[in-house]
């Protein structure tokens, strides 16, 4: 408990946090390795979320867990710009590329801690076996990804509500996870969130694929130590006129740390 207290302080009150690699050894079987606590965290969550009894707290504490357990199975983290987050006083939409699970996973330890936040997530997360009483104890805004004006609707509607209550919302604005970014496809549904509620989005670029997409379960893809996890938080931009320049800002953020991260054959025009 001390030392996700004490990662929860590091995440709040740093601009960078980077793995400490002294404490970072690569495992002989990594995805075994995470896997074995994995399930356990999952388990303990469902049944805590079943009860009514999943609140930020815990949720946090498990976003913790699984983080230290990715690091302890070799995984290497780099989140830069944290500071961005506590730019903006008050509610903020996070607008984010979708490369796999770790995000979902990893974000609630990053900003919960600094600001209380859901996800914009598909239905059919929300029937999952066990994950569905952690997924629907977090008040999620849930869209169907098939009818892009009904999801935008429904979408406005329930962000209303979430932004009056003081929270902030984390979208990813791709239909599904992909290794790659392409920017033809990634909408502008986070950006009109953001108009419609007058509140600041702040760009998210990821590198998730050190946790891969598993063939028949998503969830349970390989763990590869070699892949570093990044995470980079933008400068918050306040929506002007219909929101055309901003998305182009989140578009370029994204764009630019691939490129530096060295992931530029990832990149899809």
């Amino acid at each position: 408990m001390n030392n996700k207290k004490v990662f929860s302080e590091i995440i709040a009150q740093n601009d960078i946090y980077k793995t400490d690699s002294s404490l970072n050894q690569r495992k002989k079987f990594p995805s075994l390795s995470f896997f074995y606590k994995y399930v356990q965290i999952i388990i303990k969550d469902s049944k805590t979320g079943k009860k009514g009894l999943y609140d930020r707290y815990e949720w946090v504490n498990s976003s913790i867990a699984i983080l230290k357990g990715l690091e302890q199975s070799g995984v290497k983290f780099e989140i830069t710009g944290m500071k961005n987050i506590t730019e903006v006083d008050g509610p903020a939409v996070f607008v984010a590329n979708h490369m796999g699970t770790i995000e979902t996973m990893v974000l609630p330890a990053i900003i919960q801690p600094i600001k209380p936040v859901v996800f914009v997530i598909k239905k059919e997360l929300t029937t999952y076996p066990f994950f569905k009483h952690i997924i629907n104890s977090r008040y999620p805004i849930v869209v169907e990804r098939n009818n892009p004006r009904q999801d935008l609707i429904k979408a406005l509607k329930n962000s209303k509500e979430t932004i009056e209550s003081g929270k902030s919302i984390i979208i990813f604005g791709q239909k599904t996870r992909s290794n790659f970014f392409n920017k033809s496809e990634f909408n502008s549904l986070g950006v009109k969130i953001a108009k419609s509620n007058n509140v600041p989005v702040i760009p998210l670029a990821l590198v998730t694929d050190a946790w891969a997409n598993g063939k028949f379960i998503k969830e349970l893809g390989k763990i590869d130590p070699d892949k570093k996890v990044y995470f980079a938080f933008g400068k918050p931009l306040t929506i002007t006129g219909n929101g055309t320049e901003q998305y182009g800002q989140v578009v370029k953020f994204i764009e630019d740390k691939f490129r530096a991260w060295g992931k530029v054959d990832h990149i899809i025009e």
